[in-house]
């Protein structure tokens, strides 16, 4: 016995010194790895950062335009209450759009200048702690790599979200399009957060606030977005069907009452939305169409969901999105030599874990696809061009893209923390994941190039027209004339020849106090 001890011994130290002198090697070129994440990771931050601070610093040059013009007069004139009960008893039933409304314009132009930074600083927080929590999942520990790799992530989604699609100015700069499509996102991910933080409370009161929590948000989203609440509708629905405690990836019940609680909350509020006076009036607007449900309307709204895939695919930059994630997934991997933490979960068959990897799937198609039908219920055959809308499925189709790319970062980040000699293919990944991203940044310089001229050379005309129609109103003049200054294909006075019917230019009017406006 004590032979066989003393070889055991002598082997299991002769091990031990092996894999010292591979992990002496294998430590010698992790560094370098490192090194080039963190390079990756801060050349991207300062990449996306940029564009997005372009954005931003755009806000300051934002003039009102289409919509703009009767949420400001009605803000001012009517308060935020006022506003409020005219969204919901003559406009759409959209009393927490209406809401927000009033607080952006109830100080003239200064809430619509500001709003794009307050969008993107509270959209980066919120994607970065998310980020953190996905981190979490796959079992990984915090570091330097890690954190720039995670801001890295959310300003490239973000840049994405805002400057891939073909309506910029609507995504980012125009707050009735922000207010209504991207802000839920934002709204989005930090209920997320809150339904995290509400599953692992142990006190019983803190849970009972989370779960009243989220049933005010989503109630507060029903009335805000009808495209967000589907999209969310959905995505909810499909986590709660897995969050059972029979299928192994939940041991209680209350992710799945969370979800029940959010679902609620989305549909008191879209039934308060669709029975109100203001949505019936909208409603009384359209020609009459067959049933949305229709097998000719569902046919015709097929074809336009493949026409706005085809405007969305034909877009590479989007795949920057997997790229960036690589990168989060392999400074992750690195740090983490243990397998994933939802994969110590052995009672969870490998179903269900392809159901959960692939549940963003199926949610991104049938969500664009209710968004499609949404949009042709309420703005007819050319609806599904309202590129604005399309937010409420390309902000969760990029973040899933991301994810996927972080884990495939992570697998391959693994590998490398295991092995004595780290392939010089990971390094070759960092770089050329690094590569993409920043060509996928770079190929979004000239969208931003023209928003900026687009939006800074209105904002020079738009002052010097509002002053001269402000002095002739303070002289007495009822009728002024308004030379159009278009901008982000949006309505502007003078949109339809019948004078009765274009209410951007009655907008305008009561802006002003005039009576009317012709142009010039």
């Amino acid at each position: 016995m004590s032979t066989a001890s003393s070889e055991g011994e002598g082997e299991g130290e002769g091990k031990d010194k092996g894999e010292g002198a591979g992990a002496g090697r294998a430590s010698g070129r992790r560094p370098l790895v490192r090194r080039l994440l963190l390079g990756a990771g801060a050349t991207l931050v300062a990449a996306a950062g940029a564009l997005i601070a372009v954005g931003c610093f755009l806000g300051l040059y934002v003039r009102p335009t289409s919509d703009d013009w009767c949420a400001a007069w009605k803000s001012r004139d009517l308060g935020v209450l006022g506003i409020t009960s005219d969204f919901y008893t003559t406009q759409n039933g959209r009393i927490t759009n209406a809401f927000l409304s009033g607080i952006v314009y109830g100080d003239g132009l200064a809430g619509v200048k500001i709003l794009p930074t307050v969008i993107a600083v509270t959209f980066t927080v919120g994607l970065v702690l998310l980020g953190r929590e996905f981190l979490r999942l796959l079992g990984a520990r915090p570091g330097v790599v890690t954190v720039m790799a995670l801001t890295a992530c959310s300003l490239a989604v973000q840049a994405l979200v805002y400057y891939a699609g073909t309506r910029s100015y609507q995504v980012l700069l125009w707050a009735p399009a922000t207010i209504s499509h991207t802000i839920p996102s934002v709204i989005g991910v930090w209920a997320i957060l809150l339904a995290v933080w509400t599953v692992r409370r142990s006190r019983a009161p803190a849970r009972a606030a989370g779960f009243a929590a989220a049933f005010v948000i989503a109630f507060a989203l029903g009335t805000l977005s009808e495209p967000f609440a589907l999209v969310s509708g959905l995505l909810t629905v499909c986590v709660g069907l897995l969050a059972l405690p029979r299928s192994g990836l939940a041991r209680t019940w209350r992710t799945f009452t969370w979800c029940v609680l959010w679902c609620a909350g989305l549909l008191c509020g879209l039934i308060v939305l669709y029975t109100s006076p203001g949505a019936r009036w909208r409603r009384a607007q359209q020609p009459d169409r067959e049933s949305m449900l229709s097998a000719g309307e569902l046919a015709d709204a097929f074809q336009d969901w493949l026409r706005m895939w085809d405007a969305v695919t034909g877009q590479w930059a989007y795949l920057g999105a997997v790229a960036v994630g690589v990168l989060l997934g392999l400074g992750a991997g690195l740090r983490t030599p243990a397998i994933a933490a939802w994969r110590r979960h052995r009672s969870v068959s490998r179903p269900m874990l392809a159901a959960v990897l692939l549940l963003p799937v199926p949610v991104v198609v049938l969500g664009s696809f209710a968004v499609v039908l949404g949009l042709r219920s309420g703005y007819g055959p050319t609806g599904w061009t309202y590129a604005r809308t399309w937010t409420n499925y390309l902000v969760p189709m990029e973040l899933a893209l991301c994810g996927y790319g972080a884990l495939l970062g992570e697998r391959a980040g693994r590998s490398l923390a295991r092995r004595r000699n780290p392939p010089a293919v990971v390094s070759a990944a960092v770089t050329a994941a690094g590569a993409l991203a920043l060509a996928a940044l770079a190929a979004l310089v000239p969208n931003v190039q023209q928003l900026t001229t687009a939006t800074v050379t209105r904002a020079v005309a738009w002052d010097a027209q509002n002053a001269r129609m402000r002095s002739a109103a303070a002289q007495g003049a009822t009728d002024l004339g308004y030379r159009p200054l278009h901008i982000g294909s949006l309505a502007e006075p003078f949109f339809t020849s019948d004078y009765e019917r274009d209410w951007v230019a009655g907008c305008l009017s009561k802006w002003y106090g005039i009576d009317r406006i012709h142009r010039l």
